[in-house]
């Protein structure tokens, strides 16, 4: 299994994650729909790491409208997807 860092994220008009991204990794961009399946079959984990904060695991969470990604709560919003520049 592969860790992979995300930098920033895709957004669509109402703001959900469509896409995780960093600049120069050859997997960048990956598709929601394909982080999703890569966190459930084990293949790959994704993580938010910056400067000065811990790293934090993005999880798939199934919502009332489908599964989507998210970090865990914690001390700061610098790793929440949301929060992340575009990409």
């Amino acid at each position: 299994m592969a860790k992979r860092y995300i930098r920033a994220t895709g957004k669509n008009s109402q703001g959900d994650i469509t896409k995780l991204c960093n600049s120069g990794e050859i997997w960048s961009p990956r598709a929601k729909a394909d982080a999703i399946s890569d966190i459930e079959s084990g293949t790959h984990e994704y993580w938010v790491n910056w400067t000065h904060y811990p790293e934090t695991k993005i999880r798939v969470v199934n919502g009332t409208t489908g599964k989507y990604l998210r970090t865990d709560r914690d001390t700061t919003s610098k790793n929440n997807l949301d929060d992340l520049p575009d990409c």
